[in-house]
């Protein structure tokens, strides 16, 4: 027949643990105070981030704006200029 063991006999009561817990062991206020401060500066390289993506997509949006209009200026260019001789230019049978 198994033995009883008196009530909280060979179990950790709640002094012992505290007792067990070394000295170099943080605080639960201090690493919620860590983990707040590591959340805030997350949240600031986010934000930061975000400006950086936003900045270069407005840039990327006016170069292609401008890569549009000079396609459009060089093909109306050689357009042009198919038609018409060159005034530089000597004629064919030189």
């Amino acid at each position: 027949m198994p033995t009883c063991l008196p009530l909280g006999a060979g179990r950790s009561t709640p002094a012992s643990i505290m007792t067990d817990i070394s000295p170099d062991t943080p605080r639960p206020e201090d690493r919620i105070d860590a983990l707040e401060m590591r959340i805030a500066h997350q949240d600031q390289t986010i934000e930061d981030l975000n400006a950086a993506v936003t900045a270069q997509w407005k840039l990327i949006d006016r170069l292609e704006r401008q890569v549009a209009l000079l396609r459009e200026q060089a093909e109306a260019a050689a357009s042009s200029t198919g038609a018409a001789p060159p005034a530089d230019k000597p004629p064919p049978h030189y």
